[in-house]
């Protein structure tokens, strides 16, 4: 039987990046978007082309009934998961100072809260299965190094590694692995227009910005059986800014 995989976020950029991997590998989708219903169904579209299966959910990590509600009917529908990509985020920066309640408040219930909104409803499921399972988070390099007028989207980035690492304790005996992966300066539509992208250059090794299929790459090997001993780790994926 194919296997099944979440990715959240996945109606552009790094998230359909990896959507698009996972169906190169043989895995079946579910897709995720808030918003951009058009956008994720072209996705779908691609994924079909491939010679893969896939449907979309739409909701707001943000919104705890919404996920519950909706990710227990599909499993309901479908079954449970064989893997879950937590890749929707969002950012809003701005010096500390400057920050509003809504910036920061947002940004932690994306990002942060949407791991337990999330998985919560669906770990379960995936240890009932009593089969091989993956979780992998999209994090990001502000989370393991903090970066400048990112201090919301730094904590909610590093609390999710934190969160992954402890998960990945509880879920060990159950062959479910779950792991972290860190995009540095990915050339993203996310990326915005005011990061000092010359200036952030000198900073990396590798003298250039990543690409989404980059990241795809890593989140799919992480996905595969040859990762079953990795578990609790932080892959960096950011031409050695860190």
């Amino acid at each position: 039987m194919t296997e099944s995989i979440l990715v959240t976020g996945s109606s552009r950029g790094i998230g359909r990046a990896i959507a698009l991997r996972l169906a190169q590998a043989g895995y079946d989708l579910i897709l995720h978007c808030r918003t951009g219903r058009s956008e994720a169904e072209a996705v779908q579209a691609e994924v079909v082309a491939l010679g893969r299966q896939a449907r979309v959910l739409q909701f707001d990590v943000s919104d705890r009934a919404a996920c519950k509600a909706i990710l227990e009917q599909d499993v309901e529908t479908h079954g449970a998961y064989y893997g879950v990509v937590l890749n929707a985020g969002l950012t809003r920066d701005g010096a500390f100072p400057a920050l509003s309640d809504d910036d920061w408040d947002q940004v932690l219930r994306t990002n942060l809260d949407g791991f337990y909104n999330v998985l919560h409803p669906l770990t379960m499921p995936m240890i009932r299965r009593r089969a091989a399972g993956r979780i992998v988070c999209i994090t990001s390099v502000s989370g393991l190094i903090g970066n400048r007028g990112q201090v919301n989207y730094s904590a909610s980035k590093a609390g999710l590694i934190g969160a992954a690492k402890a998960l990945a304790i509880e879920l060990g005996k159950r062959k479910i692995t779950v792991n972290c992966v860190a995009p540095g300066l990915i050339d993203t539509a996310m990326l915005d227009e005011n990061v000092p992208v010359d200036e952030l250059m000198k900073m990396i090794p590798a003298q250039r910005m990543g690409t989404p299929e980059e990241v795809a790459g890593a989140v799919n090997f992480l996905m595969s059986a040859e990762a079953s001993y990795i578990t609790r780790q932080v892959l960096a994926v950011n031409g050695g800014l860190c």
